[in-house]
């Protein structure tokens, strides 16, 4: 086996069987379920590493797309047949590039971090053991997306990870809100997932195959409707798992959870797994431009209400979850205006400082023992070291130059300006809905990521625990995730070596570059208008919160999400607790009616049937006489007719 292979096969492999071993150990057995999700997660870390060093140093290695068809003279898909459907066969493959290897990388270091962190923050957890097993298998699902080569493969990740949510959300059963918040976290899921497991089948019926290097090669010869019907399909499931428009309601609810599962979710698994598989099956969007529209005005609608539910929230996580629901959308607009590049960029930066944001968040709730922001303040000189690592998070998350959200979130803008100027792939009206909606939500970061800032660290302390900064398995996760927030705008020089540009795919002849040639371009106006706004948004927050933060016009409206739950019960809930209810009202009184009328009705004849049977012996010549009589009678009624 190629030792490139055998790393891509170990990262899902190493933590899965972490997560299945760790399954076997008693749930109050925290030492050895830590040391075995510390340690799974830290050999994942170093085979990503070794994975992509590889990659970027060898030359014998793919550097695109069409280096995986099977006329390749060194391919490295490799596969092995695991089940047949008629004439499709469902593989167990491999498909491993430098774009594949740094999200492995980006995965296998924040669940290395939640693991540690964990360790302290759940030390008082009498259910630790299943809780750091189940942390391994979601990275370990996480991992197989990343890896997989062919799409059932995929799917089975992607499934895995729904699980996964559902029992981590709900671990917490001290909180009421956890068991409907897992609940509903893996059903809206489903909902898209429905329609991303039927989008994989079109594909592989169209194409005869469900290995992802033969569905990319073949993208310009499915048929337009097949293939516009196979894009929709997928984005279902997209917008299920990444929290866009209208699926997105379950992300803020999943704060019921434990902290560092809200990192692991919002930071490198679940919501970063369908902008990776838009990323990965983008050929096929690009011959699809209806898609891409659609995607676009999604992602236009979801960052602009996520960016308002956010301004409004008075707990500290769910301000990040909306933050995750606008950022989400921006790497989805990057794609909507043909730049997959810079989605993966902003995919990548976004990682290391919500990481960062949410796990610095625990720290605050740890030690004020309160979600609220209205039971913080002050708190800047007591966790000195928590306050300057949120800093440097939230001014990343708001694009504040040099960090690395500025680099990223104005590689997304640029490329919806380019777009909205005629320059990209996909119609211009396009790029300008997601460009003034990117342009929007800047200004609506900006406040609500001060707002943040100042009511947690400023002004006077509200709480009664006296706050303190963390223990040092909580506080060195969070210091060094504040590196590559910091720095890790340097993602944007980075690109592959070869002659197609960024990740661009020239199959065979077949599909044309994704995207142009070269590196990151800034566009200084742009950068300097997005920064503005930014520094307004934040500035008006300011104002109001020296006037003591007097309440936003709205702020009802905004903190419910513009009442999409509130629709989704009234349009989908409430007929389906309905329908169920006359479904169980049918089966009790109907079907189980009927079941017990039989069963009365068995037990009544035998009761007759006992009856004729205990008459002794004259009455058994009784009946048998008469018995004769009434056939000797028939008889002859029936010779004479």
């Amino acid at each position: 086996m190629n030792a490139d292979v055998a790393l891509a096969a170990a990262l899902p492999a190493l933590t899965g069987a972490a997560g299945l071993g760790g399954l076997l150990l008693r749930p109050a057995g925290r030492r050895p379920a830590a040391a075995l999700g510390v340690t799974a997660a830290g050999a994942a870390v170093l085979a990503a590493l070794a994975l992509w060093w590889r990659l970027v140093s060898d030359n014998s290695m793919p550097r695109r797309y069409a280096d995986y068809l099977p006329d390749q003279a060194q391919p490295v898909d490799v596969a092995a047949r695991l089940a047949d459907f008629g004439p499709l066969q469902v593989q167990l493959a491999l498909r491993v590039d430098t774009a594949a290897a740094v999200v492995a990388v980006m995965v296998c270091l924040v669940a290395l971090a939640v693991q540690v962190y964990s360790v302290a923050y759940l030390r008082d957890d009498d259910r630790y053991g299943p809780y750091a097993a189940q942390v391994s298998l979601f990275t370990a699902a996480m991992l197989l997306v990343v890896v997989s080569g062919d799409l059932f493969l995929l799917l089975v990740g992607w499934e895995v990870m729904g699980l996964c949510s559902y029992l981590l959300i709900g671990h917490d059963r001290s909180l009421p809100e956890a068991p409907g918040a897992a609940v509903k976290a893996f059903l809206v899921t489903r909902v898209g997932d429905v329609g991303f497991l039927l989008g994989i089948v079109v594909l592989g019926v169209n194409v005869g195959s469900f290995r992802i290097a033969d569905v990319l090669a073949a993208a310009d010869d499915i048929g337009s409707g097949p293939l516009l019907a196979a894009c929709l399909l997928l984005l279902a499931g997209v917008a299920g798992k990444s929290a866009q428009f209208p699926l997105h309601t379950w992300l803020p609810d999943a704060m019921a959870g434990p902290t560092p599962i809200s990192a692991l979710i919002h930071a490198a698994t679940m919501v970063a797994a369908g902008v990776y598989v838009v990323f990965r099956l983008y050929p096929l969007y690009t011959a699809a431009p209806a898609a891409l529209a659609v995607l676009g005005v999604i992602a236009a609608v979801t960052m602009v209400l996520a960016a308002f539910a956010a301004l409004a929230q008075d707990d500290l996580k769910r301000v990040l979850a909306w933050s995750t629901v606008s950022q989400l959308a921006y790497m989805t607009g990057a794609l909507a205006v043909g730049r997959s590049g810079a989605a993966l960029h902003h995919l990548l930066t976004h990682a290391a400082f919500k990481a960062l944001l949410f796990l610095a968040a625990g720290a605050v709730i740890h030690a004020v023992v309160s979600n609220s922001m209205g039971s913080m303040g002050g708190l800047r000189r007591s966790m000195p070291v928590t306050f300057w690592s949120m800093t440097i998070g939230l001014a990343a998350l708001t694009g504040l130059p040099p960090f690395s959200g500025f680099w990223t979130k104005e590689g997304v803008l640029g490329a919806a300006e380019e777009a909205a100027a005629g320059h990209g792939g996909v119609e211009p009206w396009v790029g300008g809905v997601v460009l003034v909606a990117g342009l929007l939500t800047t200004a609506l970061t900006g406040a609500y990521a001060m707002r943040l800032w100042l009511r947690t660290f400023f002004g006077l302390y509200q709480g009664s625990a006296p706050p303190h900064d963390p223990p040092a398995l909580m506080r060195w996760p969070v210091v060094l995730l504040a590196v590559p927030a910091a720095l890790g705008g340097a993602v944007v020089l980075w690109t592959v070596p070869d002659e197609s540009g960024w990740f661009g795919y020239v199959g065979s002849g077949q599909l044309a570059r994704l995207e142009p040639p070269g590196t990151f371009t800034l566009h200084p106006v742009l950068a300097v208008g997005a920064t503005t706004l930014t520094l307004l948004g934040a500035g008006v927050t300011w104002w109001r919160w020296r006037r003591k933060d007097p309440a936003l016009p709205g702020a009802d409206l905004y903190a419910t999400g513009f009442g999409l739950d509130t629709v989704q019960r009234v349009l989908v809930v409430r007929p389906v607790t309905a329908l169920a209810g006359v479904v169980r009202t049918l089966d009790a009184r109907a079907i189980g009616g009927a079941v017990l009328g039989t069963g009365r009705g068995a037990l009544l004849l035998g009761r007759v049937l006992a009856g004729t049977h205990a008459r002794g012996l004259g009455g058994y010549v009784t009946t048998a006489l008469a018995g004769g009589v009434v056939l000797a009678v028939l008889a002859v009624l029936g010779s004479r007719w």
